[in-house]
């Protein structure tokens, strides 16, 4: 396959175009660097496979040659990004999914949308199935990101009702795993690089909030799982091949609290460091976990790598950095 992924510099971005130019496929990377970086894509960047395009996909996307797949990963992702940059946010999920649902269609080529569990907001029942319509704040500060993902899947399920565009969207819980920026706001980042340093570790509220981590490797699998599957649906009742046209959780059910992980971190680090605790922030979540039953059914997946397993792999990355 010729496949674009917009965002491809960015963590799970990136980790999907050295997949697909390992498997043989040519990737055509396009970035605005905003949160994304070169350095991500360096280690293939001679790859004869392998395109680098920057440019800020609110504006139209001009690829030339064929396309069979357009993946949209573009979009800050991490909770001091999207602050930082809220216009940004709301314009990349709405005018930037507009562009590379756009370029599908052109082509002729397959869609896949990265969205969030953020869809679901700070649920009111756990775990988190597709079929849950989520408790999101427009309005909040965190509805930038929130939002902008709603709107992206209504935008890509109406192409594929109104044009028949084949389209996949995959619901993205908390992942994790080298190529993280050190200070990117996310939990598992954060928490290594204080714990490295021997800072305390910041724990927002009494860390008895809940996340589900998955490690980047058992992600990338099951969402190039969800680019590639062709077989008539396996859930009759809703129709042929809808399913697989409807969003699709992707993560680890393995649900862990905040507190918790931070001892976990302290302890493979080895780190003298202790927990911090501050007001925790409007809209934060209190419980976030999957239920991946859609992408067993689908997909045959589910993540394979423990927390332990990946975060050390993860502290081992930051240690060299």
């Amino acid at each position: 396959m010729r496949v674009v992924i917009t965002g491809g510099a960015g963590f799970l971005g990136s980790h999907l175009c050295e997949r697909l130019l390992a498997a043989g496929h040519q990737v055509c990377c396009v970035d605005s660097l905003i949160t994304g970086c070169l350095e991500n894509i360096a280690a293939f960047e001679n790859h004869p496979g392998f395109k680098f395009f920057r440019h800020d996909v609110t504006k139209p996307i001009e690829v030339e040659g064929a396309v069979d797949a357009v993946m949209h990963f573009a979009s800050p992702a991490s909770p001091i990004d999207y602050l930082r940059l809220p216009i940004q946010t709301l314009k990349v999920g709405s005018l930037g999914t507009h562009n590379a649902l756009g370029l599908a269609k052109a082509r002729g080529a397959r869609f896949l949308l990265a969205s969030t569990s953020e869809v679901y907001g700070d649920p009111e029942m756990s775990p988190q199935a597709e079929d849950y319509w989520g408790r999101v704040n427009p309005v909040g500060p965190r509805g930038v990101y929130d939002e902008a993902k709603r709107f992206a899947e209504a935008l890509t399920l109406a192409y594929h009702r109104t044009h028949s565009l084949d389209t996949r969207i995959a619901r993205i819980f908390n992942s994790y795993g080298p190529r993280m920026r050190p200070y990117d706001g996310r939990v598992i980042s954060n928490f290594i690089v204080q714990a490295l340093q021997g800072k305390d570790l910041t724990i927002y509220g009494d860390g008895t909030q809940t996340r589900s981590f998955c490690y980047v490797s058992d992600l990338v699998e099951g969402i190039i799982r969800l680019l590639i599957h062709n077989a008539e649906s396996e859930e009759p009742s809703q129709g042929p091949s809808d399913a697989i046209h409807r969003p699709v959780n992707l993560g680890n059910p393995t649900e862990m609290s905040i507190a918790e992980t931070a001892a976990l971190i302290i302890r493979l680090a080895e780190s003298s460091s202790r927990m911090a605790y501050h007001p925790l922030p409007k809209d934060d979540p209190k419980r976030r976990r999957p239920d991946i039953s859609r992408a067993r059914a689908l997909l045959n997946w589910e993540p394979r790598i423990g927390l332990e397993e990946g975060l050390r792999r993860t502290i081992d990355y930051f240690r060299n950095l």
